[in-house]
């Protein structure tokens, strides 16, 4: 189980979940919140780093926002860095997973003395893959009709407890690449849910200005970037080029992953985190 902890900072009391030992790594999720059972993705992290699993503005037992902006990724950023001050650490890692790794990005831009290195899988630097006909979000895309009914029912108050287990399960099965294989990936129980607030936010607010691509050449810290083959939600050529436009990055695919490598292909996942263990300010410059 994941141990509990409450941190005071500048910019309010934040919700923590803490495992594993080593150097520090902050993960969270833009609109997820998460308990004791952890989360999928920083799982696989545990073995090899101290990590500070995250519930930002909103999500879980965090502090709510005084004002709406407070859950941009912007502001968001400047509450992982008065987190960071709070916990006394003058660096630590990021790494963050889908719209995860988006904040890790925006994170690295505003604060590059902060972080030590970085990991960033299934993300995007810019908004333009909501029109690519490759991701699930896209009107071009034939899974698009199926989406958006999902969506309907999770934003539907009338939605009873089943029915949006149910849509949440077809959600995920739009994002892996073997269906059949879903018990073996969720047998174990984690956290995670949406935080409809945060997610409103960023659809509505933050993504239709979401472009930091030019800006990444200002990431100079080494970087993992990762995504697999057949990404659903943000293709492989969004990863491909974040890769391109950070200086000291390298690019991991996997072959037989769609949106959760970290489960779809945990043995090389966990060798890729072992490489990014290693990372150094040298590694690939």
């Amino acid at each position: 189980m994941w141990e509990r902890m409450f941190i005071s900072t500048s910019r309010g009391k934040f919700e923590i979940y803490t495992q594993g030992k080593g150097e520090p790594v902050c993960i969270t999720h833009l609109y997820s919140e998460f308990n004791e059972l952890g989360y999928y993705f920083a799982d696989s992290l545990i073995d090899q780093f101290k990590v500070y699993l995250i519930n930002l503005k909103e999500a879980g037992n965090s502090c709510r926002a005084g004002i709406e902006e407070e859950l941009s990724m912007k502001e968001t950023s400047k509450d992982l860095e008065a987190i960071r001050e709070a916990l006394n650490y003058n660096k630590w890692c990021f790494a963050g997973h889908s719209t995860g790794g988006m904040l890790g990005l925006i994170y690295a831009t505003m604060f590059p003395k902060s972080l030590t290195k970085l990991l960033v899988g299934g993300a995007t630097a810019t908004k333009k893959y909501m029109e690519h006909e490759g991701s699930i979000y896209s009107p071009r895309s034939p899974l698009n009709k199926k989406l958006k009914k999902i969506f309907a029912v999770l934003e539907s108050p009338d939605s009873t407890t089943e029915e949006r287990r149910d849509a949440n399960r077809e959600w995920t099965n739009m994002s892996l690449y073997n269906i059949e294989r879903w018990d073996e990936y969720f047998k174990k129980p984690s956290s995670g849910n949406v935080v409809q607030k945060r997610l409103d936010y960023y659809s509505f607010n933050d993504l239709p200005n979401y472009d930091i691509q030019n800006e990444l050449y200002q990431v100079t810290i080494p970087t993992i970037v990762y995504c697999g083959r057949y990404d659903a939600q943000c293709p492989l050529v969004f990863s491909e080029e974040i890769n391109a436009g950070l200086k000291n990055s390298k690019l991991y695919i996997f072959e037989k992953s769609n949106h959760v490598p970290y489960l779809e292909e945990k043995e090389k996942f966990l060798e890729m985190v072992s490489d990014y263990k290693g990372l150094t300010t040298q590694t690939y410059s």
